[in-house]
């Protein structure tokens, strides 16, 4: 009997933490050459496992929600030749697999963009695509929509005074279940603030009115060459500016020295629908001029909000830049940096301010707020204003 291993991915980078969401398939199963196995969740991306060959399922050693290391041995397949020799070990769906078969041709024939999270969810709750009631961005069905849609069959196939949860909810509270994801994102937030680094926050105002003139001069030309220009590709040039003045915020501390980075893996805080704020990375920042920044910006947003990320897209960022500014926010502090980070960039919202000029005079400028929050034991204060004045510096007196 030929047999093949099923292992977890091994590109991952030291520490990532892998978890199960779900087995595709079932033991005595056929299964196609690279045909989606497992779904597994890395600390910001869910991902698919694929056969390493054809034939049949024939062992599961590690089950759903279970971690895993990078590599690990989670399955064996059988091999097509030997299982075509043994075919009475094919063994009938059970009734959770064909449930999440009808489910995912269901979501096939209605043709409604999914993220993983939702298809998941579709799939442990039976539901159809067809019958849930989006009310995401583009018609897209959010977790939000799975999860209210679960609940109300819930309620209709319970008896009469019977609790709808692990415990009864007093009328009008709903029950929404962390997903695997959040669970992740407030785990690492709180270890990062409370057992690992002193946070400490400064905060600086841009001016840009250079910015935004050099913008409506290039958009077209940049459209035309398939990048759209964001204001944040400007942000990440002027970043990659500042950590050349301050190259202590692009680093890491460790118990007996500081790790300064040569290369610039710029991390981008997007948020995305049903899974939460994720954030892709623009490696050798350092080496794009603007095109190339605004291209490989729009790339990294376009991947992330369409649920197509890869563990190569959020792994080895070096800094971060969150511009909570897109949603309405004029100034967060401190924003919690990703640990082994130094520091984590906060872009406010753009607005037309008034200001006072050297000559008393007051004027309208396009000004937003700007924080560095920064890891205490790698910089102190003057490090960090020497940042951020290179960094408003850089976007004030754009060319």
């Amino acid at each position: 009997m030929s047999v093949l291993d099923i292992r977890a991915p091994s590109e991952q980078t030291e520490g990532t933490r892998l978890q199960i969401l779900r087995w595709l398939k079932r033991p005595g199963d056929a299964v196609a050459a690279d045909e989606p196995l497992i779904e597994i969740e890395t600390d910001k991306v869910t991902v698919e496992v694929a056969s390493p060959g054809a034939g049949v399922l024939r062992e599961i050693l590690k089950h759903e929600q279970d971690e895993v290391a990078p590599g690990e041995l989670l399955g064996r397949l059988e091999s097509q030749a030997s299982a075509a020799a043994t075919p009475k070990a094919t063994a009938s769906m059970t009734p959770a697999a064909a449930a999440a078969g009808v489910t995912a041709a269901s979501t096939a024939r209605a043709g409604v963009a999914m993220s993983p999270a939702v298809r998941r969810l579709l799939a442990e709750h039976a539901l159809e695509a067809a019958a849930i009631t989006a009310s995401g961005p583009g018609g897209r069905i959010s977790v939000e929509d799975v999860l209210q849609a679960a609940a109300a069959g819930q309620a209709r196939s319970a008896p009469a005074g019977s609790p709808s949860g692990p415990a009864a909810l007093p009328e009008g509270v709903q029950r929404v279940p962390h997903t695997s994801v959040r669970k992740r994102i407030a785990e690492h937030m709180v270890h990062s603030l409370l057992h690992t680094a002193p946070h400490v926050t400064t905060v600086f105002e841009a001016d840009l009115a250079a910015v935004l003139a050099d913008r409506a001069r290039r958009r077209d030309e940049f459209a035309q060459r398939g990048a759209p220009l964001t204001l944040t590709a400007y942000f990440v040039q002027a970043a990659v500016a500042a950590l050349r003045a301050v190259p202590e915020a692009n680093s890491r501390w460790t118990d007996t020295a500081l790790e300064i980075y040569a290369a610039m893996h710029i991390g981008i805080g997007t948020a995305v629908e049903g899974t939460g704020l994720v954030v892709p990375v623009l490696h050798d920042a350092q080496s794009c001029d603007l095109f190339d920044t605004a291209r490989g910006v729009e790339q990294l947003v376009s991947r992330a909000r369409s649920g197509k990320l890869t563990p190569a897209d959020v792994r080895g960022g070096t800094f971060t830049i969150s511009n909570h500014g897109v949603s309405g926010s004029l100034l967060a502090a401190p924003i919690i940096i990703s640990q082994p980070q130094a520091a984590i960039l906060g872009i406010g919202k753009l607005e037309k301010r008034a200001v006072v000029g050297e000559d008393d005079r007051i004027s309208v400028r396009p000004r937003c707020y700007v924080t560095l929050t920064l890891d205490h034991r790698v910089m102190d204060g003057h490090q960090a204003n020497r940042f951020m004045q290179v960094f408003v510096q850089t976007l004030g007196e754009w060319h």
